[in-house]
């Protein structure tokens, strides 16, 4: 803050002697703070677009689970990471369209950065344009992380549809932007118990 301070003020000199310094000034001031957020949703991951969640991640009173449980609420369309002290990391999650949520609770069987994905014999029978497989990237409908899920098909996942957050679009995975999938991916180990609600 003390450089961004001190580097607004500078250029704020700079500019005074312009015409219409004051405006310029103010534009500089905001455009570079918000550059700066924006720059913080990828801290972690320097490399990937920035994606800005329409459903912002935050600290909310939560209780009930052990830290360091996930638990999904699908009616929310909300996952809450456990941390504890009556709090969790609330995040925005695209959840299953009707005819595809399911309940229950599963752990964190495998991680992957960049994942690859290669659609499951059901999807390729209602999609079988769908391209097997597809690597993994920028493009890949899995996005920057996955944690899959043990026992089951379903992973929690970002996405390259970041506007798809807050809806119910999926087959059944957790889909997340991947800002808050990579945000999530550093905090859980595999292991973790995941409780999905309806």
């Amino acid at each position: 803050m003390r450089r961004f301070a001190t580097a607004a003020v500078i250029a704020g000199a700079a500019l005074a002697s312009s015409a219409g310094s004051a405006n310029a000034f103010f534009h500089l001031l905001f455009q570079s703070e918000q550059q700066t957020q924006a720059q913080q949703y990828y801290r972690n991951d320097p490399s990937s677009r920035v994606q800005i969640s329409p459903v912002p991640r935050e600290v909310v009173a939560f209780s009930g689970y052990s830290p360091g449980t996930i638990v999904v609420s699908t009616s929310e369309r909300r996952l809450y990471y456990v941390l504890g002290n009556g709090t969790a990391i609330r995040y925005g999650i695209g959840v299953g369209r009707p005819g595809f949520t399911w309940a229950g609770t599963k752990t964190v069987a495998r991680k992957a950065e960049w994942p690859d994905w290669t659609p499951p014999a059901q999807m390729l029978k209602r999609r079988p344009d769908l391209p097997r497989p597809m690597v993994g990237g920028e493009a890949n409908p899995l996005g920057a992380r996955a944690m899959y899920l043990g026992g089951t098909l379903y992973r929690i996942h970002g996405s390259n549809e970041p506007e798809t957050i807050g809806t119910a679009v999926s087959s059944g995975c957790i889909r997340m932007t991947n800002a808050d999938v990579i945000d999530l991916y550093d905090r859980v180990r595999v292991g973790t118990r995941v409780v999905v609600l309806h």
